[in-house]
C-alpha cells in the first residue's frame, strides 16, 4: 500500500457475531488499519454494557493485526473525522439491508464527502446472522454456537443466566 488508509466499521455489536468477524477479516484485506467502532447505543437498548461489547469485540479481532476497537457516542461523523478515516465499512447480509444502508451511505456522504462507504458481504454461511436473532435465540434457551465465537457464547449464557431466565428441560 502506498499510504495508510483507515477504515471505520461502526456498529453496536450486541453481541459481535461470526458475520461481523468475517466482515472485519475482509476489511483487513483492503485497508491498512480498521477501527471497529462500538456505538454507545443511545438509540437501542443493548443487552450488554458498552464495556462488555468492547471486550467481546477486542477478543474477536485479536487474530487480525491492524484492527483496533474503540467506542464512540454522538455523531459517527465526528468519530471518523477525528481518526482521519477515509472509508466506512458496512456489512450487507441481504437485499433487505440494502435500502437502509444505501440511505445511510447517502447521508454519510453528505456529512463526510471525503469518506467512502464500502459495502462488504459476509461469507454465505454468515449472511443470515444478526445480533438481534442471536440474542433472541439465546434468551429463549437455544444454541448459538454456529453464530458466535466460544467467548461470546459463554458471555451470552452468563448474561441470560444473570437475567434469571430458566427454561424447561428439552424432551
Amino acid at each position: 500500500m502506498l499510504h495508510e488508509v483507515i477504515a471505520v466499521y461502526p456498529g453496536t455489536f450486541d453481541p459481535i457475531t461470526l458475520g461481523h468477524e468475517d466482515v472485519v477479516r475482509r476489511a483487513t484485506q483492503l485497508f491498512s488499519k480498521v477501527i471497529v467502532a462500538v456505538a454507545a447505543g443511545h438509540h437501542k437498548r443493548a443487552m450488554f454494557t458498552l464495556q462488555e461489547r468492547m471486550d467481546m469485540a477486542r477478543e474477536a479481532v485479536k487474530p487480525y493485526p491492524g484492527v483496533e476497537v474503540e467506542s464512540f457516542a454522538g455523531l459517527l461523523r465526528d468519530f471518523v473525522v477525528a481518526r482521519n478515516g477515509k472509508a466506512m465499512v458496512r456489512g450487507l447480509r441481504a437485499v433487505t439491508d440494502f435500502d437502509y444502508e444505501f440511505q445511510l451511505a447517502g447521508m454519510n456522504r453528505s456529512l463526510m464527502p471525503h469518506v467512502e462507504t464500502v459495502f462488504l458481504t459476509p461469507s454465505d454461511k454468515y449472511q443470515f446472522i444478526s445480533s438481534t436473532f442471536v440474542r433472541e435465540i439465546a434468551t429463549l434457551g437455544g444454541e448459538v454456537d454456529k453464530f458466535v465465537s466460544l467467548d461470546v457464547q459463554a458471555r451470552l449464557n452468563a448474561k441470560v443466566a444473570s437475567l434469571g431466565r430458566e427454561f424447561p428441560a428439552a424432551g
